[in-house]
């Protein structure tokens, strides 16, 4: 999700300096399906990159930059020299800065060459769909569906091939009015309510659309288009409060549960008050349950509502997951954010690839749309089992049921395709990953920790309100930290290893906020800087005792 927000940082940055900047993405895959090639070349279109993408799926060129954390940033001169290296999202306005004093600097040393970049698009098949995102079955038997990479909404016969209508322009952008002048980025999620009209979560334009289905009408209920940071309100009227990359929406309890990706939270908008409030989840990257307020996500991606429960795939860390009605988050299938596979059996033994959907079925279990294996998994809170319900899918990112059908949206296949409920399993191999990464060597014992910031050229720490930084440690297992686990303000801390953990995984979050630095200007313009690392370690006698991890240095 944080690669995903940086792409879109980018964007006005390669636009506006596209005569002189070249931006090259390295893709270094985390999940089995993302070393696949084809999977490379889909998410580049799904996703609108618009430069070349070096496919890494061996992690050399990470290794060669001591890369630690996705996503990072490395600016390089015309002369080929590293200039500056930041890890996380909120960079663009420093790179953009560092930008315009390079192009100085190098134009009046006639090393700064301009010309149109390396990169041409190849031209998108001419299907009906373009990699939608979920479906949504409305009254009239027709489905609804959320053309992604076409920014728009399209409404299909009960065959799920013919087009009745478009909604939304079909370019980029953030506009209410008409079926054919209102404007989407990139929609996902969608839900039925109460007075027969459509909520959509407008996922890149941080926004809830309302679709009027009787005239195609689309009005802005909740988010102001901006992305939601670290510091900013977290309720209030819907249309002041910002939002995060918001994924899929489902009525539950009377409001509009949101599943906030961007900030791995639960977020409620109630349409008689017309306000959005966090429903669950601190905005740490993991699996935690618990309380609502004390709960861990990780990119959580879809919804399904019952009365008892409301059921969400928790996509990074490959899990099931539920809320009750009292608030509480509990864990079907998952173990955190480094395992998983296609595994069948007892659901604390299965293993999940990269959820994206989920759907409520009328004997009480759930379908699970198994993004990364391909395939329609089935969990049975009766029995506690996983079942395997179809294979050979492409992506499959939502199902909707239909009678004794469901409907899949197969997203890298550009269609909907329907099945019958079979009645029996279908038998698969097992298969069980854990993300491959070179572990760092640290002694046992005593390590200290420094998250390496340097405040952008022209700002400074903005020490207004209280502490601008801040530092959560966590480890799995939770036995590797003897000492140092949890929240501070100093982005320096000494950790204490268990020698008798051989290995793990330490969990760091940091965030910094930084304002420019003009005292003649009363209202300076702020930015938040952050990043989640899972930095895998091994113990042993002659690893290091200090970890630097950096989250924004500059060397101009």
């Amino acid at each position: 999700m944080n690669c995903l927000h940086v792409l879109d940082e980018l964007r006005e940055l390669e636009d506006k300096h596209r005569d002189t900047v070249v931006v090259i993405g390295v893709h270094s895959p985390k999940f089995v399906h993302e070393a696949e090639h084809q999977a490379v070349v889909d998410a580049v279109e799904r996703y609108g990159v618009e430069h070349p993408v070096l496919d890494d799926p061996e992690l050399a060129t990470w290794k060669q930059y001591a890369v630690r954390a996705w996503p990072t940033l490395v600016v390089i001169d015309p002369e080929g020299y590293v200039v500056a290296q930041h890890a996380g999202e909120g960079h663009a306005h420093a790179i953009e800065r560092l930008v315009a004093e390079l192009e100085a600097e190098h134009e009046a040393k006639g090393t700064l060459r301009r010309g149109d970049g390396p990169y041409v698009a190849p031209e998108p098949e001419p299907t009906v769909l373009r990699f939608p995102g979920k479906a949504l079955l409305l009254p009239s038997g027709n489905f609804l569906v959320s053309d992604t990479t076409r920014h728009q909404l399209v409404e299909l016969a009960q065959d799920g091939e013919s087009v009745v209508r478009r909604i939304g322009s079909g370019g980029r952008g953030f506009a209410d009015g008409a079926a054919g002048s209102a404007s989407f980025n990139e929609p996902q999620g969608l839900a039925l309510l109460e007075d027969g009209s459509v909520v959509v979560a407008d996922t890149v334009n941080h926004a809830l659309r309302r679709l009027d289905l009787t005239t195609g009408e689309v009005t802005t209920l909740a988010g102001t288009g901006r992305q939601w940071w670290q510091g900013s309100p977290t309720s209030g009227p819907a249309r002041e409060v910002d939002l995060s990359s918001p994924w899929d929406v489902a009525l539950w309890q009377g409001k509009v549960w949101i599943a906030m990706a961007g900030v791995h939270q639960l977020w409620a908008y109630d349409p008689a008050e017309g306000t959005v409030a966090v429903a669950a989840g601190t905005t740490n990257e993991g699996l935690v349950d618990g309380p609502g307020a004390e709960a861990w996500f990780a990119q959580p991606s879809g919804l399904a509502a019952t009365p008892e429960r409301l059921w969400l795939a928790d996509s990074e860390t490959s899990a099931l997951r539920w809320v009750d009605p009292d608030g509480s988050v509990h864990t079907a299938v998952g173990t955190g954010l480094f395992d998983f596979g296609h595994r069948d059996g007892v659901a604390g033994q299965a293993l999940l690839q990269h959820p994206l959907g989920v759907t409520a079925l009328p004997d009480g279990s759930v379908a699970v749309a198994d993004t990364y294996n391909h395939a329609l998994r089935r969990y049975d809170p009766a029995t506690g089992e996983v079942t395997t319900l179809a294979t050979d899918l492409r992506e499959p990112s939502d199902a909707v049921l239909v009678g004794d059908d469901i409907v899949v949206v197969e997203s890298a296949r550009h269609r909907l395709t329907r099945l019958r409920l079979p009645e029996e399993a279908v038998k698969v191999p097992e298969v069980a990953h854990r993300t491959q990464r070179e572990a760092t060597e640290v002694a046992p014992g005593r390590l200290r920790l420094d998250v390496v910031f340097q405040a952008p050229a022209g700002q400074k720490l903005d020490t207004r309100y209280g502490p601008s930084t801040r530092l959560l440690v966590s480890s799995t297992p939770p036995d590797l930290l003897i000492d140092g686990e949890g929240a501070g303000t100093e982005l320096s801390r000494a950790l204490e290893l268990d020698p008798s953990v051989p290995e793990g995984v330490l969990h760091v979050s940091a965030m910094a906020a930084s304002c420019d630095d003009d005292p003649d200007n009363e209202y300076p313009a702020c930015h938040v800087h952050q990043q989640d690392w899972g930095v895998p370690v091994r113990l042993t006698e002659s690893g290091t005792d200090r970890l630097a991890l950096v989250l924004a240095g500059m060397d101009t």
